[in-house]
């Protein structure tokens, strides 16, 4: 079957992209290499798709050109935006701790739990994009309500990056809580984001009843943006650095934005 081609493509992607990061990773002694290599990763999967479909003769239609063109834009800024963010810096604490509890063939398990992992993450939340390419037309109103989430959820990341990015620059907020702009409304506006691209892309994917089915993707996202990933470890950190920001907890949204307590 065509789609069944594509997703063993697709997955065969995901892992070609983890392994490279891999490789790099242990030549570099620093693991946080798979950040970089996740936003990539989707749009390689994302191109992958389509050429296996056009390959197969079955497209790809506009939702699924859309799609890779969304996603593309969307998984490179990130990738960008996280190497630019390390450059400098040192190892991702997370990481750091992952290897200190491995007694054992630290680098090995790292690749199986981690790298791994993140490999069949990324393929299944790829769903959307994959069944995409196998839809010829698209309802004007999915492609339209699509692209407006996704682009909201763009400008979520970009302007949240941004803010921070700015806010670390400033030599006087060292020790201090970005309690503004984006950051105001939530306390990770990039994961708020991230949350609104990945259903935008299922909108626009969703042309036909059987794509309804990859429904868990953009769920997956959400749950993992909003309840899992780094998130606790990252907060646990910044409670014990900065002397605000359990105040900050108090009052602001962990995720969808809305105005703070008072």
């Amino acid at each position: 079957m065509p789609l069944v081609w594509t997703a063993v493509m697709s997955l065969v992607t995901a892992l070609a992209v983890v392994c490279a990061a891999f490789g790099i990773a242990a030549l570099r002694g620093r693991y946080d290499t798979i950040d970089i290599a996740w936003g990539s990763g989707f749009a390689a999967i994302a191109a992958v798709a389509a050429t296996s479909a056009a390959a197969l003769g079955r497209g790809p239609g506009l939702p699924g050109a859309l799609l890779v063109v969304l996603t593309a834009a969307w998984g490179l800024r990130l990738g960008a935006h996280i190497a630019a963010r390390g450059c400098g810096a040192g190892e991702d604490p997370r990481y750091r701790a992952m290897l200190a509890r491995a007694r054992r063939y630290p680098r090995w398990r790292m690749f199986l739990r981690t790298y791994l992992t993140q490999a069949a993450v990324m393929w299944f939340v790829s769903l959307p994009v994959q069944f995409g390419q196998f839809v010829p037309t698209g309802s004007r109103v999915l492609l339209v309500a699509g692209s407006a989430v996704w682009l909201l959820g763009m400008v979520f990341e970009v302007v949240g990056d941004e803010q921070l990015r700015r806010f670390r620059a400033d030599p006087r907020n060292a020790g201090r809580v970005l309690d503004r702009g984006l950051w105001h409304y939530t306390r990770h506006p990039n994961y708020f984001g991230d949350a609104c691209v990945w259903w935008g892309l299922f909108l626009v994917a969703c042309q036909q009843p059987w794509v309804a089915a990859a429904v868990a993707s953009p769920l997956l996202m959400t749950w993992l943006l909003a309840r899992g990933s780094g998130k606790p470890l990252l907060e646990r950190a910044l409670r014990q650095n900065r002397p605000g920001y359990a105040e900050y907890v108090r009052r602001t949204s962990g995720f969808v934005p809305v105005p703070p307590k008072r």
